[in-house]
């Protein structure tokens, strides 16, 4: 990465964006709590297969897109800023309505899978948040970057999903009680709308 890249800003907008309770994370702990820790093991598994495949695209367009038209850059900056807010919105909004698949291992992976690759939030997810932080002016090649930081977003989302489970193994209805809380949606919501007012005063780069 560049000189001067903002790893804690970039780690740190990542980390909410997981912890934020949404429908993967409800979906997770559903699923535990009703077929048990194998099943939702196969999920998170679904999950990290379909988000890569999402990852793979959006390297690629975003790669495309910047090449070819520079001026996209900033417009995805702040198209970026407007997803933020939208995933601000949508945590405030979660009320728990979950749609619970049947159980199974490799139902679970299917279901994880096929949510995440026809999800365009996934896509759309990748693209803006990843545009934040590329620097088109960096020896780095674009896709080299995207590909860098979005392997580290599935790093993290994977862990994230993985604690799910097993918190939702320990705790049981506890967890989607929390998550659902008027606590839970004010703290998640007042962050990410943090990150998008701290998205919109830092310039994009290149």
């Amino acid at each position: 990465m560049p000189d001067g890249f903002d790893w804690l800003a970039f780690l740190f907008a990542v980390a909410v964006i997981e912890l934020t309770p949404g429908p993967n994370m409800g979906w997770l702990a559903a699923l535990t709590i009703r077929e048990g820790k194998r099943p939702a093991f196969g999920a998170v598994a679904g999950i990290f297969t379909g988000l890569s495949l999402q990852l793979a695209a959006a390297v690629t367009g975003l790669t495309a897109l910047i090449v070819s038209v520079p001026s996209v850059h900033t417009g995805l900056h702040w198209a970026g800023i407007a997803f933020m807010l939208y995933l601000a919105w949508e945590a405030w909004s979660d009320t728990g309505s979950v749609a619970l698949a049947a159980g199974g291992q490799g139902r679970g992976f299917r279901r994880g899978l096929i949510a995440n690759v026809l999800n365009p939030k996934a896509l759309a997810f990748y693209v803006l948040l990843i545009n934040q932080f590329v620097d088109p002016s960096s020896a780095l090649p674009v896709w080299q970057q995207s590909l860098l930081l979005g392997s580290i977003h599935l790093s993290v989302a994977t862990l994230v999903h993985v604690v799910i489970v097993l918190l939702a193994a320990r705790l049981g209805a506890r967890l989607d009680t929390w998550r659902t809380s008027l606590a839970a949606r004010l703290t998640f919501a007042g962050l990410l709308i943090a990150i998008a007012a701290w998205l919109a005063f830092t310039p994009p780069r290149g």
